[in-house]
């Protein structure tokens, strides 16, 4: 099957455009040479199909064109990662652009792809929670459970980030004689914070002891924004008649990852906390006995052949010259 590593075409298309420019202003630039020294315009412009074929070559190569797959040995650290997410009807305010539930979409995307061979899960809440996608090895499963994250997955109602992780404890898998060799557990849980839910002491307490670690996202700004009302261009209003405003409240967020060994990390359009999140989860203290080897397939990139193409046409511009006229004085 045919697909296309890093399938940027509007920006390919520009730089090819913007390839064309330059070639058409050589060309008349040669136009105006040849005149002068009176030379045909095609001797000195021949090489310009020449240069335009190797330019969308290497924006080609570029693309990444990827013809099957290919099997690829990874190293497993024997590592769960669960994805809470908050899929209540706040995650659709825009003062992270374009709203807080697309941001969300787009790093959880790019977290889920550096972990290919460990097990990911992904655990959507709002007033209740829910299992979207058990663990899994698959990662085009999660991803497209993930692009299709949506606030109307869960009922309306007040969000409680109790019960995702009380539905994260029920998860996690026992240890013991018999059981299968224990894996490190890590939880990335994103949301605005807002919880009018009961007590998170006790589950805490609970995950403290299982060893899982809970790294949250806060996901807004503390200035917030109006949450649109469903299906309607309007935002959502109060008994009064005045706009429902969602702010970020981190005191939860923060209260979670201290007491689950985590980390906080904020997201908005300021601030990007992936990096720093991907370093702490990759640097989890390791399992004994459950780090794996595992084979994956991966998109065989075949990038090398319109690249080389791209540079031999490249070297014989250069070793080709055309004969112009030696003035000397």
């Amino acid at each position: 099957m045919f697909s296309w590593a890093y399938p940027d075409f509007m920006l390919a298309a520009a730089g090819l455009a913007l390839l064309g420019l330059l070639l058409v202003a050589y060309t008349r630039r040669t136009a105006r040479l040849s005149r002068r020294l009176g030379l045909g315009a095609s001797r000195l412009a021949w090489k310009l199909p020449l240069r335009l074929v190797a330019g969308a070559l290497l924006l080609l190569a570029w693309l990444g064109p990827a013809l099957g797959v290919r099997q690829q040995a990874v190293r497993s650290s024997g590592q769960d990662v669960w994805l809470l997410v908050d899929v209540s009807r706040s995650m659709d305010a825009a003062d992270v652009a374009p709203t807080r539930l697309l941001r969300t979409q787009a790093v959880l995307g790019e977290l889920a792809a550096a972990f290919p061979a460990d097990r990911l899960g992904l655990i959507v809440f709002g007033a209740q929670a829910y299992v979207q996608c058990p663990l899994t090895y698959d990662q085009a499963s999660l991803q497209l459970f993930i692009n299709t994250l949506s606030t109307k997955l869960t009922a309306p109602g007040p969000t409680t980030l109790r019960a995702p992780l009380d539905l994260l404890l029920s998860r996690l898998a026992p240890t013991g004689p018999g059981n299968a060799p224990p894996r490190a557990v890590a939880a990335v849980l994103v949301s605005d914070g807002e919880d009018f839910g009961e007590n998170l002491e006790p589950v805490l307490r609970t995950l403290g002891r299982t060893g899982a670690r809970v790294y949250t996202v806060g996901v807004g700004t503390a200035a917030g924004s109006p949450v649109p009302a469903p299906g309607a261009k309007t935002s959502l209003r109060d008994g009064q008649g005045r706009p429902v405003v969602s702010r970020l409240r981190e005191g939860p967020l923060l209260q979670v990852a201290a007491q689950t060994g985590g980390q906080y990390v904020a997201l908005n359009d300021r601030e990007n906390g992936l990096p720093t999140l991907l370093t702490s989860l990759r640097n989890l203290p390791p399992t004994a006995g459950a780090a794996t080897t595992r084979t994956v397939a991966v998109a065989d990139n075949r990038y090398r052949y319109p690249l080389g193409a791209a540079l031999v046409l490249l070297l014989l511009d250069s070793l080709l010259t055309v004969r112009v006229l030696r003035l000397e004085l």
